[in-house]
């Protein structure tokens, strides 16, 4: 599982605003397409969710599974599955990195993905890609769309 997909996209937000709207896992359904429930099993010492059951639906693949979440400082995290019925791992991350005077951030989303059932790795690297460019789509549309404080 050594191969990766990733994908960047730049954000008009500062970084914490996007990292704000990461976390909030709750409102995943509002924005994602994909997930249709989420809902935090358990939170760190600084309330930040460090497991997350989520229900997609995906097209092909519809699933209910468990991931792992690790906060390393205010501009990454990164997940690791629990438990799921139809995946054997997926690990991914989210690493913002700010741009100009802080007001802009590249967001970079890298994840991979192996499905208990057989699968090309050219359809899986294609499956990711997709998931990926979703995900960053929805997630920049989500951020600019949220007025500032």
């Amino acid at each position: 599982m050594a191969e990766h997909t990733s994908s960047s996209i730049t954000i008009e937000a500062a970084p914490a605003d996007v990292m704000g709207v990461i976390a909030d896992f709750a409102r995943y359904p509002e924005w994602t397409g994909e997930v249709k429930e989420a809902e935090v099993l358990s939170t760190d010492d600084q309330g930040r969710a460090e497991k997350v059951r989520l229900v997609l639906d995906a097209g092909a693949i519809k699933d209910d599974h468990t991931l792992a979440y690790t906060w390393i400082g205010g501009y990454e995290v990164s997940w690791t599955l629990v438990k799921s019925q139809m995946l054997r791992a997926i690990d991914g991350s989210y690493a913002l990195a700010p741009l100009g005077d802080g007001d802009r951030t590249e967001v970079t989303y890298r994840l991979t993905v192996d499905v208990k059932i057989p699968m090309l790795g050219m359809i899986k690297r294609k499956a990711e890609k997709v998931i990926i460019d979703r995900a960053l789509a929805g997630l920049k549309k989500r951020v600019e769309s949220v007025p500032k404080a």
